[in-house]
């Protein structure tokens, strides 16, 4: 398919700065993952997003009915890193982040959350509502010895009052965790739903669940873990674990929030060398395309 290598092949920046005046979405790449614990490799997620994404341009959402394509939307590249340095990577990305009204994030590891919900909580000048797809709960204290690993991300998030845990919901938990981890969560107000509540009470309810929790008049932030996904629907991430969503699931989720004051996204852990058939960035890619098509919708 021909077109310039863009989200959905849509307008680039061509070179202007990407914290300066933008279109209404921002689309960009954060290619990190010095933080993960066991497969490393999602710094080359973004790129193989945007590929998988130009299977998305032949036409309108089927649900919506909003054409994506005609959206003031525009890729900004890749935000900088720093090389090997974790706490100045997330400065780094912050500053980045900062002063871009809307952004939509293509990770890299999960601890690009941390310094994109400090940039908005500065924008905002409140602490978000959080709807956190994932297998994992990511509040460890200390993510096997990196004060700010991927596992740690909104330990750190409550911890700097950047969200409002008893408006912060997580779904499609299921990995092995200490039971002082999950007391320390629940005890801080955050909802869990586990993958297996998620089959048992079907998505309608989920996302019924979801909008109670954080509030349709609250700025609302999406955090979107492909390892939420089972492995058959998502092989190529990091931290795989059995018995997750199937992306139908997180799809039929994700349209019933069209009452939800949405600020900003990320999906992130796709891990190219280990996904088949493009599958996963297919995944993460639709993501964004369906939050896209939500806040687009034309009854919006």
């Amino acid at each position: 398919m021909a077109g310039i290598p863009t989200f959905a092949t849509g307008p680039g920046f061509l070179g202007r700065s990407i914290s300066g005046v933008g279109p209404t979405f921002t689309v960009a790449g954060i290619p990190l993952d010095i933080g993960v614990t066991n497969r490393s490799g999602a710094r080359s997620g973004p790129g193989a997003i945007r590929q998988a994404s130009r299977m998305l341009v032949d036409g309108e959402h089927p649900h919506f009915w909003t054409d994506v394509n005609a959206m003031p939307i525009a890729d900004a590249g890749e935000f900088e890193i720093a090389l090997g340095d974790l706490p100045k990577s997330l400065s780094l990305i912050e500053k980045q982040a900062t002063g871009i009204p809307h952004l939509l994030a293509m990770g890299g590891e999960h601890g690009i959350t941390l310094p994109l919900l400090r940039a908005l909580r500065t924008r905002i000048g409140e602490p978000l509502s959080l709807i956190h797809f994932d297998a994992h709960v990511d509040t460890w204290d200390d993510n096997f010895g990196q004060v700010y690993g991927h596992g740690s991300v909104f330990f750190h998030a409550i911890n700097e009052g950047l969200v409002d845990p008893t408006r912060m919901i997580q779904i499609g938990i299921r990995s092995p965790v200490q039971r002082d981890v999950w007391d320390w969560t629940v005890s801080q107000g955050v909802t869990i739903l586990s993958a297996q509540d998620v089959h048992e009470m079907g998505v309608a309810a989920v996302a019924k669940r979801a909008i109670a929790v954080v509030g349709s008049d609250r700025p609302t932030y999406l955090t979107y873990d492909v390892d939420c996904l089972d492995p058959a629907f998502a092989p190529g991430t990091g931290t795989p674990e059995i018995g997750g969503l199937a992306s139908w699931q997180t799809q039929a989720i994700i349209r019933r929030f069209t009452d939800l004051s949405f600020v900003g996204m990320d999906v992130v852990e796709v891990l190219p060398a280990h996904d088949v058939s493009e599958i996963t960035a297919l995944a993460a890619a639709t993501v964004m395309w369906e939050y896209l098509a939500l806040l687009g919708r034309p009854e919006a």
